[in-house]
């Protein structure tokens, strides 16, 4: 009997899109290629159109516009995202439809959420709708989004207060006092499935529930990586600190890019002993309980009355879709 392992690639992990510095860092490159660039549109509220008829697909592209028909040359606010395929793409902060109808899709959770359509396109977010997208959209999607929350946040230089100015095309800032320069940023953050240990994957999984979440939505803990800690480390910490158990076996899992705004989500698997006791952390942790396998599997199959369980764009579904599929 061997460990668990992810079965999938978490959605928002995909991509196939080209990224090197070079590429970025070749301004005569990406002028020349501008006018046979594709530009992914991102809205205010992080929204890219996609097909109508393709969103039920399961594997959708993103609707991508040409670049010369906004602009002679790259905007300034123009982000280069990579190439695929040969050709360049680039992120665009655009205005949402002015006019739209909407239509009902699942943002996860089990919870039906109303997106705009216009001219024969939705357009979608990556948090909720991410894994609707096929794995190239997914990989432009989630790097747009990144670099549109980043410059979003970082107009002002976090040294003198003076404002920055967009370079490198769109990888990093410039301050116009002090000349400070900055990078994207991404803050770690440890999300941890903890079993007990019956058998090699555990008999029963231990998920919780913050309280602004509603009754029955529950997922695996989850907390920031502090200063001078180790991934580890804050495995044990964040779970001593929410639920009160002590885990080991700590074993990494996988990681998933988690844009909102700026986090990189890194999974791992503990272990604790059979039916530990759970003290929530109060104002943190709203109920934390144990569910047995079949829970887990009934869940995903929409046949559980006490479980809701996370939508398919987070890792936290990868890592319990995996674990339930797993032999004790």
């Amino acid at each position: 009997m061997r460990p668990f392992e992810l079965g999938e690639v978490p959605a928002l992990s995909r991509s196939t899109v080209d990224r090197q510095e070079t590429l970025r860092n070749d301004p005569e490159r990406l002028t020349a290629r501008w006018p046979d660039a594709r530009l992914v549109v991102v809205d205010r509220w992080g929204r890219t159109p996609v097909r109508l008829d393709a969103v039920d697909s399961g594997e959708a592209p993103v609707s991508t516009r040409k670049a010369a028909e906004f602009a002679g040359e790259p905007p300034v606010e123009a982000s280069f995202l990579g190439e695929w395929d040969g050709v360049d793409h680039w992120m665009l902060p655009v205005d949402p439809p002015s006019e739209s109808d909407t239509i009902e899709l699942d943002g996860g959770w089990g919870v039906r959420q109303e997106v705009p359509v216009s001219a024969d396109e939705a357009w979608l977010d990556l948090r909720g709708h991410g894994a609707l997208l096929d794995d190239t959209s997914a990989g432009l999607l989630t790097t747009a989004e990144a670099l549109r929350n980043w410059h979003h946040r970082g107009r002002f230089c976090g040294r003198c207060g003076s404002e920055v100015t967009r370079v490198q095309f769109g990888w990093a800032s410039h301050c116009t006092g002090c000349g400070n320069e900055e990078y994207p940023r991404t803050d770690p953050a440890v999300i941890c499935l903890v079993h007990d240990d019956i058998g090699v994957n555990g008999a029963n999984v231990l998920l919780a529930r913050q309280p602004v979440w509603p009754p029955k939505r529950y997922s695996v803990l989850a907390g920031f990586v502090e200063a001078g800690e180790s991934l580890e480390g804050c495995v044990e910490r964040e779970v001593r600190e929410e639920v009160g158990v002590e885990v080991g076996d700590v074993r990494y899992l996988g990681s998933q890019p988690w844009p909102f705004p700026r986090s990189i989500m890194l999974g791992f698997a503990a272990r604790t002993v059979s039916g530990a006791a759970l003290t929530p952390a109060d104002g943190e942790i709203e109920e934390a309980r144990w569910f047995s396998r079949a829970d887990v599997r009934a869940a995903f199959d929409g046949e559980h009355d006490e479980l809701m369980l996370p939508g398919t764009t987070s890792i936290a579904s990868v890592m319990l879709r995996s674990w339930a599929a797993a032999e004790q």
